[in-house]
């Protein structure tokens, strides 16, 4: 477990890093959502984040689901936290200056529909979902699941809030768009 949680910390780092980086690098933004809904929103992401990746003590909350004999899962999860990251920062990297940690209408912002875009309109969240879904899966305790159910209700308010600023943004783009490509699994949702 101690070489796979190492792996899970560097995955992280390694998202954190190029987000650090990259948004010192953004357009200015020219509509934003309001911030009572942004407090609500990052609170709670930030509240999942830190029940998936940290490692304190939770008392019940740290009781695992499974035994730690299973490394096929564990495995598996690694796997996957591995695969969720690199996607989100590749989804990061595709975005560009048109990137915000908020739901935002950038000033020239343009509709990135290629590279991870072409597979789901939020290919970020979708890999921030698989990250944390497979950190989860590597050491499958309660607190991992709870932080697991805070990020993705997180992640669906943002969907819903990027994609009114979307579709006003981009009247025309946005709807043959959104029918062409799923919001976060390819084909499926």
């Amino acid at each position: 477990m101690l070489m796979n949680a190492t792996i899970v910390r560097y995955c992280w780092g390694a998202l954190a890093l190029v987000w650090l980086i990259a948004a010192a690098h953004t357009k200015p933004t020219l509509r934003a959502t309001d911030l009572k809904t942004r407090v609500a929103s990052m609170g709670t992401m930030l509240a999942g984040f830190c029940l998936v990746i940290s490692d304190w003590p939770g008392g019940w909350l740290s009781t695992r689901l499974l035994p730690a004999t299973i490394p096929t899962v564990e495995t598996l999860g690694v796997g996957l936290t591995i695969i969720g990251c690199s996607f989100a920062i590749w989804a990061r990297l595709a975005l560009g200056r048109n990137w915000s940690g908020r739901p935002t209408v950038k000033a020239e912002h343009e509709l990135v529909v290629s590279g991870p875009y072409a597979l789901t309109r939020h290919p970020i969240y979708t890999g921030v979902l698989l990250a944390t879904f497979g950190t989860t899966l590597a050491d499958l305790q309660w607190r991992r699941v709870l932080g697991f159910l805070l990020v993705t209700l997180a992640l669906l308010v943002k969907i819903h809030q990027e994609e009114r600023l979307m579709i006003e943004a981009f009247p025309e783009s946005y709807p043959p768009y959104r029918r062409r490509v799923k919001a976060l699994i390819p084909g499926l949702f």
